[in-house]
């Protein structure tokens, strides 16, 4: 039975009418992870409000979870990236369905993280300055939308680009980004991602950009990371040590990617379970003046070069171009643009391809 009849079957109608209705068998959230921290001196009890001798508890991840009726035996696990929260994988800027309930339509239970010091997760041991950045037309170029050289001007959207073209859903997609309330640190976040799938059990991650990074420490330091699907990894590549390639220069304005190297012992972890990388359209080919383009160019080269390590040390990674196997248009936000049904549909050939798409006998608890 296909995820469609699965759907239709689950809500007594036919298999080829759509489901209007998602069945749960139950929902939740949790926290995971993190570190209790203790202020030094000797708590006074006439003055609560002075942190001397009390106890701090952050740098946990934020997850809230849905587990439908009859569900697969993975569930998938959701990390965003940078400047993003859980909100990312839910509804669309222009109102449309967000992997969240896609997947949850077809069988899958859903667990989408809100990282360590940031949304939801925001309580963080160590403090941060938060300033009011003006970065609007920065992120819009770097996301791939196209180019928008300021405010005072109109946002020019790359030919044929796979987003909605409405001031709305611009401003929806805006909205969505959100600061860090503490320093970023992969190692922490890493840590706290791990101990999430102590609570889901085993599953497939999938992660966004700078959570790619941070998929890679979760799966070393977690056995029952079974699968990773990562969408445009942008930092945090791991190589062996002695094996790191040297940095890629590019003209985006943050500098060169490096990747950082690891001991052979866990890097082999990620040689015992199968990756997929996918990247979206309009990364140039060659080096170019477009620093919002280029800047994805080296990280797609590093990404094959990462691919090509795993798989030297017989592992099992791929790395899929969109326009290569004529999937067009798409953003640094595939799962989200018009055309997330049929990004969907490939990581779900994916995941059947490998084996992690099957019934459960009995639901974990």
């Amino acid at each position: 039975m296909n995820h469609k009849e699965q759907a239709a079957a689950s809500v007594g109608e036919s298999p080829s009418a759509p489901s209007r209705y998602i069945v749960l068998e139950e929902q939740g959230s949790f926290f995971a992870g993190g570190t209790v921290a203790a202020a030094p001196g000797t708590m006074d009890a006439r003055n609560p409000l002075c942190p001397d001798g009390q106890t701090i508890h952050g740098d946990h991840a934020y997850v809230f979870y849905q587990r439908p009726a009859n569900a697969r035996k993975y569930p998938l696990v959701f990390l965003h990236g940078n400047g993003q929260s859980a909100k990312t994988w839910e509804t669309t800027p222009d109102g449309r369905e967000g992997f969240q309930n896609i997947f949850l339509r077809r069988g899958w239970s859903v667990y989408l993280i809100d990282q360590p010091r940031r949304g939801r997760a925001g309580q963080s041991t160590l403090p941060a300055h938060l300033p009011a950045e003006a970065q609007d037309q920065y992120w819009f170029s770097y996301f791939r939308l196209g180019k928008w050289l300021g405010a005072e001007r109109q946002p020019e959207y790359f030919d044929g680009v796979a987003f909605p073209r409405t001031k709305e859903a611009l401003g929806q997609f805006l909205r969505q980004m959100t600061p860090n309330t503490g320093p970023y640190d992969p190692e922490v976040a890493g840590s706290a991602v791990a101990a999430v799938f102590e609570r889901s059990g085993d599953g497939v991650l999938v992660t966004h950009s700078q959570g790619g990074g941070i998929g890679w420490l979760a799966a070393i330091r977690s056995g029952r990371v079974k699968g990773i699907a990562s969408y445009e990894p942008g930092s945090g590549f791991v190589f062996p040590e002695g094996e790191t390639p040297e940095p890629l220069e590019t003209t985006h304005p943050r500098g060169a990617l490096a990747a950082r190297a690891i001991p052979m012992e866990d890097f082999l972890k990620l040689t015992r379970i199968p990756i997929v990388i996918y990247y979206g359209d309009n990364i140039c080919g060659e080096l170019s003046e477009e620093w919002n383009r280029d800047g994805w160019r080296v990280r797609l080269k590093m990404a094959r070069l990462w691919a090509e390590a795993v798989n030297r040390h017989g592992g099992d990674a791929r790395v899929v171009h969109l326009p290569e196997i004529g999937i067009r248009g798409n953003t640094h936000f595939p799962f989200a643009d018009l055309n997330n049904v049929q990004i969907a549909d490939l990581l779900e050939a994916w995941l059947e391809e490998k084996g992690l798409s099957g019934q459960a006998a009995a639901l974990p608890r």
